[in-house]
């Protein structure tokens, strides 16, 4: 159980931007969370995709999403991806003006030399009857510790006011 949460850094939006990376991720904690309240330009949901340490493609990630809005259920499996992500994670253009997203993702031992696991839930803020919930679990192929964090929409972008706070956890 996690005794201690240490703001590691944040980011809050002052303009829209295609991403947010965290970086010089320090080796001083056990596990990392990332909280995050997002809104995105686009007219129609997008996913929140991440990539560690620059990677930039190939196939290392594979994810199993579920989500829900309220009257429908749906789910997708992916392996061998170019990132990993949190469908649905963002509130988006046509919904309730000046309302945002909530997500929290969790990496433990982000440290270790083994492959990565990761969660991640989300739910849109809306008024409507369309709002999603989304649960993830993640899983990069990938051995080095983690030392950044991107985030990215599949389209579009984040607009101003959404923000990013990184965590860093000390088990007891």
């Amino acid at each position: 159980m996690p005794s201690t949460y240490t703001l590691i850094s944040s980011n809050v939006l002052s303009s829209s931007a295609a991403s947010v990376t965290f970086s010089a991720i320090p080796a001083d904690y056990t596990d990392l969370v990332v909280r995050g309240s997002t809104r995105v330009s686009a007219s129609t949901p997008v996913s929140l995709q991440f990539r560690y340490n620059g990677s930039s493609g190939g196939t290392d990630y594979s994810y199993i999403n579920i989500r829900g809005n309220g009257s429908a259920a749906s789910s997708d499996i992916i392996s061998g991806n170019d990132s990993g992500a949190g469908a649905y994670a963002n509130t988006v253009s046509t919904m309730t003006a000046d309302t945002f997203s909530s997500w929290e993702f969790y990496i433990p031992s982000y440290l270790t030399s083994a492959k990565k696991p990761s969660s991640f839930i989300a739910a849109q803020e809306t008024n409507a009857t369309a709002a999603n919930i989304n649960a993830a679990a993640n899983l990069w192929q990938g051995t080095a510790a983690i030392t950044s964090i991107a985030f990215a929409l599949s389209a579009n972008n984040f607009v101003s006011g959404s923000s990013f706070y990184l965590y860093g956890i000390k088990n007891s």
